[in-house]
């Protein structure tokens, strides 16, 4: 791996790690101010900085943490395959899934889009990120 790919890694990582502190500014230190979120499941984008920030923001959850357990760089794209942990808020439901994110990068490096693959969806993410075989 290259420099700027060992880079990019690092950055995403401090991404996820503030996240999962709930430092959600620190983690949106990374994004373009208008960075385009692609939810799974055909939900609308979420378009922004702000609206992201927001909707970071644990709500149906009480405790909430995304870690990245692989990095594949692929020019100004990464394929991050990750695991995702949360509880809800009134429930006490437990989510436990494997999932996948398309980080798009600009030259300066900010995120100019994130998309969110559920983990049957491994090709589609693979085919988002340029790694399509």
């Amino acid at each position: 791996m290259d420099d700027r790919g060992a880079e990019i890694i690092a950055t995403l990582r401090r991404s996820y790690e503030a996240f999962n502190r709930g430092d959600f500014d620190a983690a949106m230190a990374t994004a373009h101010p208008d960075i385009e979120f692609v939810r799974a499941g055909g939900q609308a984008p979420v378009r922004g900085v702000a609206p992201l920030r927001a909707w970071m923001e644990p709500d149906a959850f009480e405790e909430q943490r995304i870690e990245p357990l692989e990095f594949t760089v692929q020019g100004s794209r990464v394929l991050v395959r990750q695991h995702a942990r949360a509880r809800g808020a009134g429930s006490g439901i437990e989510l436990d899934i494997e999932s996948w994110s398309v980080w798009t990068l600009n030259d300066e490096g900010l995120a100019t889009r994130l998309e969110f693959f559920l983990n049957h969806q491994e090709a589609e993410a693979r085919e988002a990120a340029g790694l399509a075989e």
